[in-house]
Parts: C-alpha cells; structure tokens; sequence
C-alpha cells in the first residue's frame, strides 16, 4: 500500500512537471512566434509603405503603445534619455543647470540653479529658447531640445533668446557641465525650539543629507523639541535612500519595506542598517497629493512605528517597483517587477485608476492594518495622514491657473523691469487688481466637469429631441459667475503662488521654501501640534 502510494506520488508530480513544461512551452512558443510576426511586419512596412518612415521613431511608437497598455512606470529609455535617467536616480546630469518647459511654441526657462552655468551666463527665468547651435527650436519637441541641451562636460551650447520686455533677441554661449541639484534644499528654525527641513527627491546621498540636516539642527538649538520634515511634491527616487532616510528617525534593524513580485527569488525585505540619528524627538512628516513612491515608504514607516504624526493630503499611491536592465545600443527598459509593502503589512499602491490618476476609493472597500501601537491603518492607495489638512490647493482654479501658465506668465511680466525685490523675509505681493487684470487681459477661461457634462446633456437631448436651451442656459450663466469670483475667493492662494514665482527668480529653490515657511498653514498646524505635547501624542494612540 506504502509502495502504491509512492508510486501514485512520483506520477502526481511528474505530471504536475509536465503540464507546467507544456505551459511554458507554449508561452516561449507564443513570444517567438509574435516576435517573428512583429519583425516581418516591421521589415514590409519600412519596404513597401508609400511615403518614406523613420525607421527609429515607428519602433518607438510601436514601444511607447505597448508600455501603455501594461501600467505608467514600465517604459523604454532610449539612449537620447539616458541623461534625464541620471537625474530621476542620481540626482546628477550634464547640462547647462536650469529647468525647462515647452510653454506655447518655444521651449522656455522655468528654473535655474544657482551658480551653474545657465544662472552665471545671464539667462533668466522666463527666457524662451529660440534656436539651439543655430538651430530653429519653435514647434520641436521639449524631450528632444532637453536631450540636446545636455551634452557633455565641457563643450559649449549657442542659445538665441528672447526675453520678455526686450526688444531684441540675442545670443548666449553656455558651457555645460556634470551638475548635481540639491535634494535638502533648506532646512532652518521655523519657531522657538520647532526645526524644518525639506527633501524633494530621494536622489544619492538623500539619506546622508537628511541626517546631516537633522545634526545641525539639534547643534543650532540644543533644546530642540520638534522637527517638521516636508516630504510634500516629492515623487520618490532610490529605494535604498528611503531606508537611509528612515533610519534618520527609526532605530537599526526594524524593517522598512518588503518587496514582492512574480519572481519569488527577487522578493526582499530591507532593515535599518545603524543607530538612528534621533528615535525620540516628536516628528511631523508632511505629505501631500504628489508626494509619491520612497516618499510613501518613508511616511508609511513614520505611521507604522507611531514614530511621529503624518499632516497633510493623502499621498500619491505608487506602490510599484521598477527594475531597470539593458537592451543593447545603450538603450534601458524600465519594468515593474513587485509592489511595495510596508512594516504594518499594508500595500501603498492605488488600485483604481481615472485618467491616469489614482482614484480615492472609501475605506469600507479597503484592508484594515495595524501600527505598532494597535492604531487602524488602510491599504489600497497611497498614505493617508494622521491630521488632514484640506487646502485651497485642491481648488479646480487654482489648478487651472497652474496648467495655463497664468502665475508663471503673470509673474515673468511682472518682474520684467525689477532688478531686485526685497529680501524674502520682506517680499510682499500687494498688487492683486493687477492681476486681475492681467487675467482678464488674456481672455483666461477653462471647462469644469460641470460644464462638460451639460455639453454632453445638450447634445444627448438634442438627439432625443429635447429644447433644453432655456434651461441650460441659465446654469452655464451661473456657472460662469461663480468662475469669476473663484479667483478672488482664492486670492490668498494665488498671492502665495505668486511670491513664491517671485521668490524663485530672485533667490533660487530655497526663496521657494523660504516663502512657503513665511506663508504655510500646514507648518503653522505642525508647529502648533508640536507645542502641543498632549494633542502630539493624542495622534499616536
């Protein structure tokens, strides 16, 4: 009977074998048969098609499509893009030290770097790029003008510029250099004993840096007794900086975060490495919509340990892991490999998409988890805070006035005949008819959902026969009233959006931050939970 049912055994698991080789089988088969079939087509094409093709972009269409259909972070890197992935994971990059954004027709500076070659040639926030090396660059692609404008160490770029207020163009030479962008761009006193300092990307040396910050802090007031660290409008980076920067705050060898994917010999867990710098100091963490990927690990352990209390908006939702590995011609493609579970066991990544943006989704439909303490924490979509702050950022306005350009436009206007302005502690905008004005002048209208559903009513009823002109009318009416006040109901808003443009032009990223301490609810909510020990510690049972 033992012997049959050894025997029985061997059988069993010889045909489970069997049935996963024919699986596999069949699966290899599939891949090189479509490859095949893929390549064939590719080949008739480049041969037969009627008008002549770049060969080179119709793969990359073909690419980009089928990135698209699997999730937003696996993609191809091309060897033109190497240099803008040196930035997302290193924080360095060749170039000439400035941000740029296609606004209109031309690409057009929106940042520069202070000290780095743009900033020391004389370029100015604000200045549309014309012609790179003699070559005309309105209409062109801002992907394929960054590409060009970074360069190797060492050799010149010929920019032609026009700038706003000046009548005429005119040319700059800009000597590129290996650049590497602040990732603790200020850290400070914001109140008597309360500390401040903020990360913006988890890029090399994010964990040294933070830790360096938090050192001088306690040097500059030894009897700290609070730190605000702003993980606000960061989009992640490094995994191994995530766990660097925790162990800034939480002791050695608690776990930080879990990998887990379909391939189970590459799921890993990731400890605290040393002694933290400070395990007790009270901490609020601030996040908010785009603070993404590491900066969720991070503000998940924070929560998770009841290490300190996290304020803010609910986080972005990127719970995935991507792996990069080569393809030939220097070339990459970035494939999400695992999710990411933090120590409560909870998954930060959005499980329901619109748009492309993660959708919020009740917290009856998602997991329950426990922190160390016993608190009820959720899974399914980013990192909720422990003290909401719900801000006029979320305003569909003020949103608006971001996506057209309005502050950005207004204030390269603006600040066109001003040399210099008042240092930040004193920089003021007081002039809020003008703006105004300005808004009216460029005709600045945008669509709410509202207005796009009675677009789509209109013209369903116009197919079932139905008059509704009247009727609709006076809603859109409405609609439009209640759009004009929306800018002076968010005047308070949109004067801190202002001076912080300001700020950047005059004083760099750190007048930004600066301004921001000047004028933030959110650090004046954390500085007051922090002298407040009882309502501190209320937040962590």
């Amino acid at each position: 009977m033992k012997k049959s049912l050894k025997i029985f055994g061997l059988v069993a698991v010889l045909l489970v074998g069997m049935a996963t080789t024919v699986v596999n089988n069949d699966k290899y088969f599939e891949i090189a048969k479509n490859i095949e079939l893929f390549a064939n087509m590719y080949r008739e094409i480049n041969t037969l098609y009627v008008d002549e093709i770049e060969p080179s972009e119709l793969m990359r269409i073909g690419v980009d499509a089928m990135m698209e259909s699997l999730d937003p972070y696996t993609n191809y890197i091309s060897e033109s893009q190497i240099e803008g992935y040196r930035y997302i994971n290193e924080g360095r990059y060749n170039g000439i030290g400035g941000a740029s954004q296609k606004i209109g027709e031309y690409l057009t500076i929106v940042e520069l770097y202070e000290d780095q070659p743009a900033d020391k040639a004389g370029l100015k926030v604000g200045d549309q790029i014309l012609a790179i090396d003699g070559k005309e660059a309105k209409g062109k692609d801002a992907e394929a003008l960054e590409n060009i404008l970074r360069g190797f160490p060492g050799t010149e770029v010929e920019l032609l510029i026009r700038r706003p207020g000046e009548k005429k163009e005119f040319a700059v030479t800009v000597v590129r250099e290996e650049l590497e962008v602040k990732n603790v761009p200020y850290h400070g006193m914001v109140s008597n004993g309360i500390g401040y300092l903020a990360l913006t990307t988890f890029t090399r040396q994010a964990g040294s840096n933070v830790a360096n910050a938090v050192k001088a802090l306690k040097e500059e007031d030894p009897n700290l007794k609070g730190i605000i660290f702003d993980l606000r409008g960061n989009g992640g980076g490094l995994l191994t900086e995530a766990v660097n920067v925790s162990n800034v705050f939480v002791p050695k060898n608690e776990l930080v975060v879990t990998t887990k994917g379909k391939v189970k010999d590459w799921d890993r867990s990731f400890n605290t490495l040393g002694p933290a710098i400070d395990e007790e100091i009270p901490l609020v963490v601030l996040i908010d919509g785009k603070s993404a990927s590491a900066s969720e690990i991070v503000s998940g352990v924070i929560q998770d340990y009841d290490r300190g209390v996290l304020l803010g908006q609910r986080s972005y939702g990127k719970g995935l892991v991507q792996n990069t590995r080569d393809i030939g011609y220097n070339s990459k493609v970035k494939v999400t490999t695992a999710k990411y579970y933090i120590p409560s066991g909870r998954c930060i990544q959005a499980v329901e998409y619109k748009d492309g943006e993660p959708v919020d989704i009740p917290e009856s439909e998602r997991t329950a988890f426990k922190t160390r303490s016993g608190r009820t924490v959720y899974d399914g979509g980013g990192v909720k805070p422990d003290m909401i702050i719900d801000l006029d950022g979320n305003s569909n306005i003020l949103k608006m006035l971001e996506k057209h350009h309005i502050i950005f436009d207004y204030v390269t206007d603006y600040c066109k005949d001003k040399p210099e302005v008042a240092e930040v502690e004193n920089l003021r905008f007081s002039d809020f008819n003008n703006f105004l004005a300005y808004v009216n002048g460029r005709n600045f209208d945008y669509d709410t959902e509202t207005e796009k559903l009675l677009k789509q009513m209109d013209e369903t009823a116009s197919v079932d026969g139905f008059n509704l002109d009247t009727e609709l009318g006076a809603v859109r009416e409405k609609i439009i009233t209640t759009k004009r006040s929306e800018i002076q109901k968010y005047s308070e808003a949109i004067t801190d959006m202002i001076e912080k443009e300001m700020a950047g032009r005059y004083y760099y990223q750190e007048g930004k931050v600066r301004i921001g301490l000047r004028n933030d609810k959110e650090i004046q909510d954390a500085i007051s939970l922090l002298n407040n020990k009882s309502e501190y510690q209320r937040y962590l049972k």
